[in-house]
């Protein structure tokens, strides 16, 4: 018997079983059962973007900044910021621009909002109008 059974032995783990239940946010209930609107806004939108502190176009320069320099890592995160904002001002366009670039500058990462970003920028704007009285 080795020293790490030993240790197994002398502990006694009891075993429990509970099973939080997390309410639904905001967002999940506007999305409701479209599953695929969520996950595309899921990791790309700002709750309350009026707290970022720079504008869309502030964002790009600097993305494109960076990317100039190669520092792509610091590129994509600005690119990332910039797409957050275009989606929070509804514009499809710059939201495609922006996660395209995002999507090139990050190998092998994939951002589900490209598959329908219409559909996703419409329900974030839904959910703008309806949490963010100003």
């Amino acid at each position: 018997m080795g020293l790490l059974d030993r240790f197994k032995r002398g502990k006694k783990e009891e075993s429990k079983t509970t099973t939080e239940i997390v309410p639904a946010t905001d967002l999940e209930k506007l999305c409701g059962d479209d599953k695929e609107t969520y996950d595309a806004l899921f990791n790309v939108m700002f709750l309350d973007p009026r707290k970022v502190g720079v504008s869309m176009e502030e964002a790009a320069e600097n993305a494109k900044k960076f990317e100039k320099e190669k520092d792509f890592t610091r590129a994509r995160l600005w690119y990332h910021i910039a797409g957050g904002l275009a989606i929070y001002e509804g514009n499809v366009k710059k939201v495609v621009e922006y996660f395209s670039k995002c999507e090139k500058l990050s190998p092998g990462a994939s951002y589900p909002i490209l598959k329908n970003p219409e559909k996703a920028v419409a329900k974030a704007q839904e959910y703008y109008k309806k949490f963010l009285q100003s």
